[in-house]
């Protein structure tokens, strides 16, 4: 924005940019009607400035220095409409100062007017539709003189490249709501955030309807029929609970990123892209930066007669690479995004205590929400009335084959590498990890597999993950932490682990040397050290306790050595920044965490992406429950197969044994790999 003289106030300046017929006018009219509704608005198009079919670099400049320069100052742009007919300048126009000011043409983001914008819109169609949009619009006009002006527009596309600094881009001609969404996504945006309060506002107004429904239906059943097709959903799925009893996580939860409220967030490179529809925004800065602005406070109460904390809001993943924004180092990126995330308006709950099903609504202001809800609604109450166990999926084929990225000797030296540095006092603990991979001929169905995981290793904090071009399917028995709408936080550590055996007496003994073990106990009890830390930097005073040290909980697999930690949210205290303390989970990182992440990268030597990061919800009431994603598999789309990455390690103390700790690897990968049928590389 350039700056103003006097008492000029300068406005927002939105531009609209794309090539011919793509839609930026018809977006910029309705927009521009959307805004009125709470401040002025002055609508400029660029065609009423070109001077003839050769004229939009001339056309260009013209706007920048008779439009643009004069209204981001505050002032009123004075500018000669081109006449067609004479082929010449025609009449003064004036295009007067308002809140917001919005451009729309080909050029409307060019080089030259970046100074001047606070937000730029690239709309784009494919070439077939916009060709057939504008001829439709302009007839015989417009039809000989296309190429003509085609040619100029690709020779400014090629120099300017205004598509890759656009803050919004829309597929124009596909959603009839895309002005409404353009407008949410407006409020996105830092630069808009003050002038567009009141819109922020007014989407935080939006209140959650709650059915009940009786009983709990089949949870791959209901997920299935609901959100067996779509291309973003999140179930967090607490495969363990029992009818009537519940568990540490009594409830299964899921959605996807459908409805008029939908959205799919996705992290990269310093940058989120939101995508809504047909429209995607893009927001510069850290990751929790960005959370912080979107979740960070209570927006709606939880409603009466209703336990679990979520009341719709974010759901997926952190990936462990954004420790470069909580004091690790930025290490080398992984093919995946550092955090993907969907904004649920609809959800199905499962309390599988109270063996109940709610349906979760967002009701908004506007006509057209209501009847969308509805509609949902009775497709959701048909799924839980009609869902039944789904059969096991045959086997897609032949077991995959899956390789170590370290070897058996590589990794134990890693260990001694890991007590190395512990002797030199560089760090007390370090939770060492590798991962195995494997590339299967042939498509394999995520959600398929998933359903066999949670059959051979049900747990508490299972959840799987759709995004474009990837899945995650997780077997995770660990909460990472917990926050209530209350602030309450709570999280729970698990260091320790002993595989299980189907001779019961052996069982138990190994379940007795995982009580007994000195060397456990004292991982878990540095992790539990460092946990308190991590939450007294926003606690009450006083509040952080151990409710529970050194538990062993039994799973369908292993059996595991399991804390808690309590305490109280300090008042004005960000609920991100409550989560980005503690980020990532210390038993994945060891102690002191930040000089032990510096020696795990250069051990590792590789991103470890979704694993050891963090998985659950933002609810929009200010609650949030995390589970640390370990025992899960990652599939990713290549090229009509599928990659398959599994992440697995261990703490290493001074009194490790590296052959005991590959074994401790064995053991937790065992839970994955059993469940599709593989065996792990050095059997």
């Amino acid at each position: 924005m350039a700056p103003t003289a006097g008492n000029a106030v300068a406005p927002l300046i939105i531009a609209v940019d794309g090539r011919s017929g793509a839609g930026k006018t018809r977006l910029a009219v309705e927009l521009a009607a959307l805004l009125r509704e709470h401040h002025t608005v002055s609508l400029f198009h660029l065609e009423d400035i070109y001077p003839g079919w050769d004229g939009l670099q001339s056309g260009m400049d013209r706007y920048v220095s008779r439009v643009l320069t004069p209204l981001a100052a505050g002032g009123t742009a004075s500018w000669r409409a081109w006449d067609w007919a004479a082929d010449d300048d025609g009449p003064e126009h004036r295009t007067p100062p308002a809140d917001v000011v919005i451009v729309e043409g080909v050029g409307s983001a060019c080089r030259a007017a970046l100074d001047f914008l606070d937000v730029s819109i690239w709309v784009d169609a494919p070439d077939e539709v916009r060709r057939s949009s504008a001829l439709t619009r302009d007839g015989d006009t417009y039809a000989p003189f296309w190429d003509r002006w085609a040619r100029q527009e690709q020779a400014w596309l090629d120099r300017d490249q205004p598509q890759l600094t656009a803050d919004i881009v829309v597929n124009g001609h596909q959603d009839t709501a895309a002005p409404e969404r353009v407008r949410v996504a407006l409020t996105g945006l830092p630069q808009c955030g003050v002038l567009l309060a009141v819109e922020r506002a007014q989407r935080r107004s939006a209140t959650v309807q709650v059915e009940r429904l009786a009983g709990c239906p089949d949870s791959a059943a209901l997920f299935t029929a609901l959100y067996g097709a779509s291309t973003a959903a999140v179930w967090l799925d607490s495969s363990d609970a029992e009818p009537g009893v519940g568990g540490r996580s009594r409830f299964t939860i899921m959605a996807d990123d459908g409805g008029h409220f939908g959205q799919l967030a996705r992290h990269s490179a310093g940058s989120t892209e939101i995508v809504s529809g047909a429209v995607n925004a893009r927001i510069p800065g850290p990751f929790f930066r960005w959370l912080d602005l979107t979740w960070g406070r209570r927006t709606v109460p939880t409603p009466d007669d209703y336990q679990c904390g979520f009341t719709l809001g974010w759901l997926g993943y952190l990936g462990y690479e954004l420790k470069r924004e909580t004091g690790g180092s930025a290490g080398p990126a992984g093919p995946l995004p550092d955090a993907a995330l969907i904004f649920a308006g609809r959800a199905a709950v499962l309390d599988h205590e109270q063996q109940a099903t709610y349906l979760l609504t967002l009701a908004g202001p506007g006509p057209g929400f209501d009847d969308e809800a509805q509609e949902w609604l009775t497709t959701a109450r048909a799924a839980v009335t009609d869902a039944r166990p789904i059969d096991p999926a045959p086997a897609a084929g032949a077991s995959p084959v899956f390789t170590s990225r370290d070897s058996r000797d590589g990794y134990l030296d890693k260990v001694r590498a890991a007590q190395a540095e512990i002797r030199e006092g560089n760090t007390y603990e370090v939770c060492l990890t590798t991962s195995l991979q494997a590339r299967t001929a042939g498509t394999l169905p995520p959600l398929d597999v998933y359903r066999s995981l949670r059959r051979a290793s049900p747990a508490p904090f299972a959840h799987f993950l759709r995004f474009p071009g990837f899945a995650a399917a997780s077997t995770s028995p660990e909460r990472f932490l917990q926050l209530s709408a209350g602030g309450a936080l709570r999280a729970e550590p698990i260091k320790g682990t002993r595989r299980r055996s189907p001779d019961p007496e052996l069982d138990r003994a190994l379940r007795e040397d995982l009580l007994t073990s000195r060397k456990d106990r004292a991982e878990n009890i540095m992790i539990v050290d460092l946990l308190r830390n991590d939450l007294s930097h926003v606690a009450v005073p006083g509040s952080v306790t151990v409710s529970r040290l050194c538990d062993i909980e039994r799973y369908a697999t292993v059996y595991q050595m399991v804390s808690t930690i309590e305490a109280r949210l300090r008042p004005g205290t960000s609920r991100t920044e409550a989560v980005a303390a503690a980020f990532p989970a210390g038993s994945m990182t060891g102690a002191p965490k930040i000089s032990t992440m510096a020696i795990l990268d250069r051990l590792e030597g590789a991103p470890r992406g979704l694993y050891s990061g963090a998985v659950g919800y933002f609810s929009l009431n200010g609650a949030a429950d995390l589970a640390v994603v370990i025992r899960t598999l990652v599939l990713e789309d290549d090229d009509g197969d599928t990659r398959l990455t599994l992440g697995v390690g261990g703490a290493i103390t001074a009194d490790s044994d590296p052959e005991d700790e590959w074994d401790e690897v064995r053991a937790k990968a065992f839970g994955v790999l059993s469940g599709l049928g593989a065996e792990f590389p050095d059997s």
